[in-house]
């Protein structure tokens, strides 16, 4: 009787340990900066590390350890944007296959972070998650759009960089002109001085719209970043309210 109850528990052992849930694994992901990574973030997954440091002015110019290089290889995907330095410089020593590099265009439209976060989570298998994100991120534009409204700031004429003018337009700005991104030009510099743009919007990694203060002194200049200066979750929507804030205060 002894030896039966002992072979009981056995096989009930054996049942609870098969009945515990297997944990459930993901593939792993870097991204080339914390934009890209921000918008692995919009497509659902979590855990994305950047190569380049967040922290960075323009993380588009880093250079890539051999480090850098062992990360990517390791991981199951890499995400990038394809203007990174990085791209040029990481040559053959790179070890992936064309399935598992991930190329997405980098604006903060609402239109385009939609279209990126769903490629990417079409991808992972990650749409119930990406559709919550992108809907919280459509959300903080579409109050920001309100708030400019209300502002009355969508009643004057704006002078963008050309980079910024996506989150702008979607912002409801009345865009009337776009400078950079390479240096201003004496075309554009005689623009401002007679454009009475009430707003300039200057863009943080490559700023080049002081010069334009000069001959526009009464314009109201805003600096605007696109690279997120954190990684994690909600960093691009962390950032997005940081603009806004600079454009209403």
């Amino acid at each position: 009787m002894k030896k039966f109850s002992v072979l009981v528990l056995l096989v009930l052992s054996s049942v609870a340990l098969y009945a515990q849930p297997i944990a459930e694994t993901h593939p792993s992901v870097v991204a080339s900066t914390s934009w890209t990574a921000a918008f692995a973030d919009l497509g659902g997954l979590d855990g994305v590390r950047s190569i380049a440091p967040a922290n960075l002015v323009h993380p588009p110019e880093y250079e890539i350890t051999v480090n850098d290089v062992v990360a990517i290889n390791k991981a199951d995907y890499f995400l990038y944007a394809g203007y990174e330095r990085m791209m040029q410089s990481m040559g053959s020593s790179i070890k992936k296959d064309a399935a598992s590099l991930i190329k997405i265009e980098t604006d903060n439209s609402i239109a385009n972070v939609t279209k990126q976060a769903e490629y990417i989570a079409s991808l992972l298998g990650t749409e119930v998650q990406s559709k919550q994100r992108v809907d919280s991120y459509r959300a903080v534009i579409e109050q920001g759009k309100a708030l400019v409204h209300q502002a009355g700031l969508d009643q004057l004429p704006v002078y963008c960089h050309a980079m910024q003018m996506y989150l702008a337009k979607d912002l409801g700005l009345q865009v009337a002109g776009t400078f950079g991104p390479g240096p201003i030009s004496a075309k554009q510099i005689a623009e401002a001085a007679k454009g009475g743009y009430a707003i300039i919007i200057d863009n943080f990694h490559n700023p080049i719209a002081s010069v334009l203060l000069s001959v526009s002194p009464k314009s109201k200049l805003v600096v605007w970043r696109n690279f997120p200066d954190r990684e994690g979750r909600g960093s691009l929507e962390a950032m997005v309210k940081q603009n806004i804030d600079a454009l209403l205060q």
